[in-house]
């Protein structure tokens, strides 16, 4: 199998512009060279130079205002005071259609990668056909944020919600009024221990073993998993405790240090960073990482270290890092089906505003194992 010799371009385009803003000192409001400008430097098509700033944009790297350009975006300082959350203007998601049934409120930590995206083009295109709109606010991993956020939700009059949770040490207790009152309400990807509620998510555990079983037959052994998750979810738990349980099924020992837990990603390029140092000593020959975006930092540091993915290393991600088009990947991840989750979860939560049905119901949508180019034999054996 080849080795995978270069980063993808939208990659490229995104690395150019951090650095650009780096080193030219550029500030808040700042302009960045425009789409021609990047399609002449890179030699690259619109949609490959508007997938890499519509990134950026989610990250808050830059801003996007439709007929004027892209500007450097504005990076508030960490503070302990409170802020009010953030209301997600999606206009080039939102149906142009009148608010027929009423609006339906979403709320989710961040939108900041493809996993997001694909979540709320799966709401939009449910609501649309349905007559109704939505409302977005971000909670940004804040469960203040996230309570005041379900209590603005209910100013605006909307007739239900879909919440992706915090899943903070502390239930919110917002949830739990709504519960109580019977305000219909749809949790996604996370849900709450012990608390009965309306769950739609991917079969994380069933991800897991699908991740490790694809690396067992291709003769790894040593497999890690990581996670830069700030807080131990139980999404994260689930996974962590289905990749146990696949290598106890294979007889193999469980290696507490290569379930990498606990960092950050701050000065990821920092050569004394811990999971580049981990990666360079090549304790691991396979890493499996909870998020695409972990995924693809893997992928840049293991180039750093001078190893080859997947000659030296193979990564399987959980949901797809690199393009929004499935055609265009090239890391072999774990397929959520997020635009079925969003889908399904409009559904759901439709049947119970309209009465249809008023069980609670857990539904686990099943993965399935995509097969691209990050992944290959151990030449270690």
């Amino acid at each position: 199998m080849k080795s995978i010799n270069r980063v993808p371009l939208y990659m490229k385009i995104q690395d150019y512009i951090r650095e650009l803003i780096q080193s030219e000192n550029l500030a808040a409001g700042d302009r960045i060279p425009t789409e021609k400008e990047l399609m002449e430097r890179f030699n690259v098509s619109k949609i490959t130079v508007v997938n890499a700033l519509s990134a950026l944009a989610a990250e808050n790297m830059i801003t996007r205002i439709r007929g004027k350009g892209s500007f450097v975006g504005f990076q508030p300082e960490e503070t302990t005071e409170w802020q009010e959350p953030v209301i997600a203007a999606v206009p080039e998601l939102e149906p142009e259609i009148e608010a027929e049934n009423g609006r339906i409120g979403v709320i989710l930590p961040f939108i900041h990668d493809f996993f997001a995206i694909r979540i709320i083009t799966g709401i939009q295109n449910a609501l649309r056909e349905r007559g109704y709109r939505s409302l977005f606010m971000l909670s940004e991993g804040c469960v203040n944020k996230e309570k005041e956020a379900i209590q603005s939700m209910k100013e605006f009059g909307v007739k239900g919600m879909l919440i992706f949770p915090v899943d903070d040490q502390q239930y919110n207790e917002e949830i739990l009024s709504m519960k109580l009152g019977r305000f219909p309400f749809v949790l996604i990807d996370r849900y709450l221990p012990g608390i009965e509620t309306n769950y739609i998510a991917s079969d994380g555990k069933q991800g897991i073993a699908m991740a490790v079983e694809h690396l067992w037959q291709l003769g790894h052994r040593e497999i890690a998993i990581c996670s830069d998750s700030p807080l131990q979810t139980v999404t994260v738990q689930e996974r962590l405790d289905g990749y146990m349980e696949a290598l106890k099924l294979k007889g193999a020992l469980i290696n507490p240090t290569h379930m990498i837990t606990g960092f950050r990603l701050d000065n990821v390029n920092n050569s004394d960073h811990p999971l580049y140092r981990y990666i360079r000593s090549r304790l691991a020959t396979a890493y499996i990482t909870l998020n695409g975006e972990l995924g693809i930092h893997i992928y840049k540091m293991a180039e750093r270290a001078g190893l080859r993915v997947p000659e030296d290393l193979s990564i399987v991600t959980f949901d797809d890092p690199t393009s929004n088009v499935e055609e265009f990947s090239i890391f072999t991840h774990i397929k959520q089906f997020e635009k079925s989750m969003g889908y399904k979860a409009v559904v759901r939560l439709l049947e119970v505003i309209e009465g249809q049905d008023t069980k609670f119901t857990k539904e686990l949508l099943e993965p399935q194992l995509v097969v691209c180019q990050t992944s290959g034999p151990n030449m270690k054996r």
